[in-house]
């Protein structure tokens, strides 16, 4: 009955804002648009269509903000009108009571605001679709004030978002079971993705903790700050950070004003995208622009500021292998590797021919090579790809949605920053320095460090365990534990190799080192 209801309620509110018209008549078909027309009939429709798109998917809850948030970022997709209304979205959503963030709070720490901070601003300075962000001031043991931002849970989110996602859940057994391309679309374990996103997003402690491993993951790289959280004060409906000072991203002519070099932000974005997914395989999941900032603080000018972290995508070191070897073939054009790959990673079944598959996607990246950005629609790339893998029964991976989300949001800053950004050019030098740090021999010492514990607690049980199995074993069994030998013979060779070679080039270091001693006394 809950889902019956909720899918009667969000049936209201698209007829009540007209968004029904907003459908029909953008179809060329003249029945559809008199059928628009006729719907439209003794409803107040004078409203701009962007004002009733933005205003219906407020009354309608999170889930429906956060997608109008992620189509704010693609103006080349949307008229303008709709793009900067939606664009409100981001970080001016209707707030809720001051009083009420004032009462999660004293609930939150069981003391007066007045006893936790020195000052606290009841009017809020951003609202957004979960929580609500104050500034305040808070006076530190050692008695100096700190400005800090306090982030409060928008009360009664978690009923709304279970109603929701029942009903994404009902929808997606539908599309399953009525859709020739449902199963292999996957749609209930996308659902279910996007379940264990929000409902961690609901619990502003893992933000804080998502906060904390960005801020580490970033350290050293110059192009990002994070603010720190204030762990004595951080609580699943409340927490306290560091405040950040800067200008929002989507202020460019501001930005271009006070100096900030404009192609080089752009560029700076997609190198720090691509080293979080690549490098740590954390990445920030929701960065439109309401997220970022962009600072004018003379020691860390032109750096970026990244804000809200309660969604954020992991990868395995598998998925990023993949990817990356994905992204570096397209690169090189190098097409049979890219349907090589996904008959190898089982995402199209094993009897694709490997030419017909490399034909397909060549036939759409191919065009979309050597343009500026601005010529390029990553979405229309997709969406194309999208048609292609329905020829060829590609299964979607479900673990990789969010990824696929922050792309479009990534095209759709550097957009905005920079139309003649080549985001190929720009990401490939990236990806083949990842490429080869992952197969040269700084990994293979790296991943000998990581094992050289569990090797050494196993080595001593070899032999008893070789003894045993040789005792019980037949004739079979022994020529494979002879291979096995033989093969762990050549392994010990190439480490003793290795191990010599480092002996005699630290020998060579302490001649050299004795040679200029001496020759400098002589």
């Amino acid at each position: 009955m809950s889902r019956i209801s909720r899918g009667a309620f969000i049936i209201f509110i698209v007829l009540r804002y007209g968004l029904d018209e907003l459908v029909l008549t953008s179809f060329q078909k003249p029945w559809l648009r008199l059928l628009a027309r006729v719907l439209s009939f003794g409803r107040d429709l004078r409203s701009p269509r962007g004002v009733r798109l933005r205003e219906a998917l407020e009354r309608l809850g999170p889930i429906f903000v956060k997608f109008g948030q992620v189509l704010s970022t693609r103006r080349d997709l949307l008229p303008w009108d709709i793009a900067d209304e939606l664009a409100k979205l981001q970080d001016r959503v209707p707030p809720f009571s001051s009083d009420i963030a004032v009462a999660t709070i004293e609930r939150a720490f069981r003391r007066p605001v007045d006893d936790i901070f020195e000052s606290f601003d009841r009017q809020p300075i951003a609202s957004a679709s979960i929580a609500q962000v104050h500034f305040a001031t808070l006076r530190n043991k050692a008695g100096h004030v700190r400005e800090v931002a306090v982030k409060v849970l928008r009360p009664g989110m978690l009923p709304v978002i279970q109603k929701d996602l029942s009903l994404m859940r009902t929808m997606a057994g539908w599309v399953e079971s009525l859709s020739a391309d449902g199963k292999r679309l996957k749609p209930r374990e996308v659902v279910a993705e996007f379940d264990t996103y929000l409902n961690d997003e609901l619990d502003l402690v893992r933000e804080a903790a998502n906060a904390a491993q960005l801020r580490r993951n970033m350290q050293g790289l110059d192009l990002v700050l994070i603010p720190e959280m204030i762990w004595d004060f951080c609580h699943s409906e409340v927490i306290v950070m560091e405040r950040m000072k800067g200008l929002p991203i989507s202020h460019v002519d501001s930005l271009r004003d006070a100096g900030v070099d404009i192609p080089k932000l752009a560029r700076d974005g997609v190198t720090l995208f691509f080293t979080q997914v690549f490098r740590d395989g954390f990445f920030h999941a929701d960065m439109h622009p309401g997220n970022i900032q962009v600072s004018l603080a003379p020691e860390t000018f032109g750096r970026y500021i990244s804000l809200d972290f309660g969604i954020v995508g992991t990868l395995t070191e598998y998925d990023k292998e993949y990817l990356a070897q994905n992204f570096t073939a397209f690169f090189r054009r190098d097409y049979k590797r890219v349907a090589e790959l996904h008959i190898e990673s089982g995402w199209v079944p094993a009897d694709t021919r490997v030419n017909e598959l490399e034909s397909a996607i060549r036939a759409v990246c191919e065009p979309y090579f050597d343009r500026p950005l601005k010529e390029i629609s990553l979405g229309m790339v997709l969406m194309r790809l999208f048609q292609t893998s329905r020829r060829f029964q590609v299964e979607i991976q479900p673990q990789l949605v969010l990824l696929q989300k922050t792309l479009l949001n990534i095209e759709g800053l550097g957009r905005q920053l920079d139309p003649e950004l080549d985001l190929w050019s720009t990401a490939k030098p990236f990806l083949e320095k990842w490429m080869l740090d992952q197969i040269g021999p700084k990994k293979l010492l790296e991943q000998l460090k990581d094992q050289a514990p569990h090797y050494a607690k196993l080595l001593p049980q070899l032999p008893r365990l070789l003894h045993d199995y040789l005792k019980q074993g037949k004739a079979q069994d022994n020529r494979e534990i002879l291979a096995l030998l033989k093969e762990q013979r050549k392994t010990n060779s190439l480490l003793q190799t290795l191990v010599y070679m480092g002996v005699g080039f630290v020998f060579m270091l302490l001649l050299l080192q004795v040679w200029q001693h001496f020759g400098g006394l002589l």
